[in-house]
């Protein structure tokens, strides 16, 4: 299943030419995996509160392909495309209608927040990633 993230592109998200700064295509993305895992029943909040683990990035593969300017609106869409014991992976692509901007690879791990050590995904979490 697609998650859609859509937003626009502000002066913050910019360099000095109004192109979307390299490392700001990160934190959108960030944003469009919170909003796919609170679309599946599965927020970042709830997930510490209950089980007292996390998601976090360990691994990053980003190709630019069209740059995003200032003001356009773009769309983030997110696969879920793998699930391990402790580990989520998915494709985050960037578009600007039908134009791709940029592609993400993303690995999460799955770790405890008490010392941010590696640990296996919650049964109950597992159920609601649907991948």
């Amino acid at each position: 299943m697609t998650y859609t993230y859509t937003t626009r592109i502000y002066y913050q998200d910019t360099d000095a030419g109004g192109i979307v700064y390299h490392a700001n295509y990160l934190a959108i993305a960030e944003r469009a995996r919170t909003e796919a895992l609170r679309e599946m029943g599965a927020p970042h909040a709830e997930m510490v509160a209950q089980f007292g683990v996390m998601f976090v990035v360990h691994r990053v593969k980003l190709h630019y392909q069209r740059p995003a300017k200032i003001d356009e609106v773009i769309r983030v869409e997110t696969d879920f495309t793998g699930l391990g014991g402790a580990s989520v992976t998915l494709c985050q692509k960037f578009m600007r209608g039908a134009d791709s901007l940029a592609v993400l690879e993303v690995g999460l791990g799955c770790a405890r927040v008490s010392d941010g050590r590696a640990t296996r995904i919650p049964r109950a979490w597992v159920a609601r990633l649907k991948i």
